[in-house]
């Protein structure tokens, strides 16, 4: 199949760059803008108690929210504030107000806090009603212009934190971070391909090949996520920027390692890129279909965040994929060897290679090479038990020098941690609720450890719904936030509902409590499926029972190891109170789906080499030598793709970034390189059980030549 794909791409490279031309065009005419929300209840389903919280306010209080944004006022020299203090504050408040800036619907100055340090006024806005509505955002940064100006002439200093301003905060960092995860990520491929390579026509081939159909996989994933109504995340944008780059280039250095090894047994450029392409054709296609099928898994989970992220990830992959198996053979059989241009260094087999002697010394001693790399990944992947989620993902996805991160440090030198995000608990009755009933409640409330101040409760129109205003000691996404909601308060807020009433906790961390609860059961479903369904790739690939389970053991071996690494990195040295609360389900599907690619290469190849003859040790160690280049350099280019994720100067960002690259370059040169060939040769002919995956075949006849350059 992949010979006549190639034969066919070979023999008309215009009509296939030209239908490539025709696409791009017709999605980019066609495809909706792809929109990106930070709304974290917009991902969770509607059972949850949080969810349900949120919809009894919207239809209780339709037109009274918590503050949209917060402004903090304290003294330039850190004194406590003055009376006079206290007048300009009031007298800003009421400058801000009488501008009149649009949709801000009302601000208000409250007293100092109880040590005086801190004064906040309270801003009301527009409600938004979409993810793309920007009213919010746009108002922030009125009201900051605004501020500015009123702070003249005072001993005080101020900023804007709150929701709506960590939301701006967080789309600035994500605009400016993908900037510079495009511009990293480019020059990384550039540089390496040219040293890889010595030629900077090989090295531009997957900036201008993905760079084209990039507003292709652009444009599906929005066509997709309106036809589906699926939640995007911020962090999305940046992880498919390096996906399509990264995995890009993958296929198409395998491609390119296969033809250049194609050219130096003698054939001719357009018969090489056939030969490529059958050859290599198989193991990229399996490469892909499983790591789309691990992305493709997530559409299991109860998250909007992940069921959107699936199959979003999942169509940049197959259109890489696509890409990499027609226009990248149309685009080389048109160049034919100027592709190298100006090094001859294709023209020669290298001697001494170091892969030849790794290869070498892994034939020689599996069991040595198997349990130095099992042992280093078991070492690592102990750490991973001491790994602490974090919810932040808010001010996580914001960098620390952005004024509502500032802000919001600020606000807690006098104010309760949680006044930035108060929790709501909503209670309902079928009659007018009693008042005294309800004081009772709001003692009971102020009684919960953890708990900082209730305030009275606000009516609905028909009196039959309370909502009682809570803010906690701890702020809203920590881990005493979240132990005190999911523990104490809502036990309190059931059990004290007086007879006849039901209560519910919603806010921002009863949100993150019933995240970490989908969670856990995305781990118990997403996880073991996807790893069922790379099995059977792997199986289908191989025509093996055995090979896919040891596959799939040093996978999960390398994911251990790469949670295990993150662990050691962010919580132990830089002493991090943890990781964000995604990141084993993204690292388990980029290490597993992509750590996958590495095993299939390595494994296609060792099977090759033992058709051809050669037992099980020397096969391995002819993989080595001749796969390992290019798994070498497809794990330093997909890894280094990754790595400029922490570039972006946010916590969210720069986890994903690490865990990713580290767990990527895991898969490539621990588990790939030596694991799986080591035991592999150690397991010999029974890798293959029940089929003969490695019986010597005599040597295909070669295709007919359609043409010398």
């Amino acid at each position: 199949m992949f010979a006549r794909l190639g034969a066919l791409v070979v023999r008309r490279p215009w009509l296939t760059i030209g239908i490539w031309v025709v696409i791009v065009i017709a999605v980019a005419l066609s495809a909706p803008k792809l929109t990106a929300t930070t709304d974290q209840s917009a991902f969770l389903p509607s059972h949850y108690e949080s969810i349900q919280a949120l919809k009894l306010q919207e239809k209780a209080f339709p037109n009274t929210e918590a503050p949209a944004a917060i402004v903090v006022f304290e003294r330039t020299d850190g004194a406590p504030l003055t009376d006079a203090d206290a007048a300009s504050v009031a007298a800003v408040a009421n400058r801000l107000g009488d501008a009149h800036i649009k949709d801000v619907t009302g601000i208000q100055a409250v007293p100092p806090s109880g040590n005086r340090l801190i004064q906040i006024a309270s801003v009301q806005m527009t409600k938004i009603t979409s993810q793309a509505d920007t009213r919010q955002t746009d108002a922030v940064k009125s009201l900051r212009t605004e501020l500015q100006a009123g702070m003249s002439g005072t001993d005080l200093k101020a900023g804007i934190t709150g929701q709506a301003a960590q939301s701006l905060d967080a789309q600035q960092s994500s605009t400016k971070g993908l900037a510079i995860i495009g511009i990293a990520t480019v020059v990384l491929i550039l540089v390496l391909l040219l040293i890889i390579f010595r030629s900077p026509v090989i090295a531009l081939l997957p900036i201008i090949v993905i760079g084209a159909v990039s507003s292709v996989a652009d444009g599906l994933i929005a066509m997709v996520s309106k036809v589906f109504d699926l939640k995007i995340d911020n962090s999305i944008s940046s992880i498919l920027v390096v996906v399509l780059f990264g995995v890009g280039t993958d296929y198409i250095l395998f491609l390119m390692f296969r033809f250049r090894e194609r050219l130096r047994a003698g054939e001719d450029p357009k018969t090489a890129m056939i030969n490529a392409v059958a050859r290599v054709g198989e193991a990229i296609m399996s490469a892909a279909g499983a790591v789309i099928i691990a992305f493709m898994a997530l559409t299991l989970s109860t998250l909007g965040l992940f069921r959107a992220m699936g199959p979003a990830l999942a169509i940049a992959v197959a259109v890489a994929l696509v890409a990499g198996l027609t226009l990248v053979p149309a685009i080389v059989s048109l160049l034919g060897t100027k592709i190298f241009w100006p090094s001859k260094a294709w023209q020669r087999q290298p001697q001494g290679s170091r892969f030849a002697a790794v290869g070498g010394a892994l034939g020689r001693r599996p069991a040595l090479f198997a349990v130095v790399s099992g042992g280093l990944l078991i070492v690592l992947g102990l750490f991973a038990f001491g790994f602490n989620p974090t919810f932040d993902l808010t001010s996580g996805s914001t960098s620390n020098a952005s004024e509502s991160v500032v802000y919001n440090k600020e606000l807690l030198k006098g104010m309760p941690a949680g006044v930035t995000q108060p929790s709501d608990v909503l209670l309902q009755g079928s009659a007018p609720l009693d008042p005294a009933a309800l004081q009772t409640y709001r003692a009971a409330l102020s009684g919960v450890h953890g708990v900082g101040q209730v305030a009275e409760p606000l009516l609905s129109q028909d009196k039959t719904v309370a909502d009682f205003r809570v803010t906690l000691d701890s702020a809203p996404e920590s881990d005493a936030a979240l132990a005190t909601v999911r523990g104490p308060l809502r036990d309190a807020v059931h059990a004290a509902a007086p007879p006849g009433t039901t209560a519910v906790v919603g806010g921002l961390t009863s949100i993150f409590v019933d995240f970490q609860a989908a969670m856990n059961r995305d781990y118990s479903i997403v996880f073991p499926v996807a790893a069922i369904l790379i099995m059977i790739v792997l199986a289908l690939l191989l025509r093996s029972l055995v090979a896919p389970w040891y596959l799939m053991a040093s996978v999960f071996l390398g994911f251990a190891a790469t949670l295990g690494a993150s662990v050691l990195v962010f919580q132990r040295l830089q002493h991090e109170t943890g990781l964000i609360f995604t990141l084993p389900v993204i690292m388990y599907l980029f290490v597993v789906a992509l750590g996958t690619d590495y095993n299939i290469l390595m494994v296609a190849r060792l099977r090759e080499e033992a058709r051809d003859g050669n037992e099980p040790k020397q096969a391995a160690a002819l993989a080595v030598r001749h796969t390992g280049p290019t798994i070498a350099a497809a794990g330093v280019i997909l890894a280094g793709t990754f790595a400029s994720m922490m570039l972006a100067g946010n916590t969210v960002l720069s986890q994903m970034g690490f865990a990713i690259s580290v767990g990527i370059a895991i898969a490539a040169f621990v588990m790939a390189m030596f694991f799986t060939p080591a035991l592999t040769a150690l397991i010999g002919h029974r890798a293959w059980w029940p089929g003969h995956g490695d019986a010597r075949r005599d040597p295909e006849p070669e295709p007919a030549v359609v043409g010398r350059q």
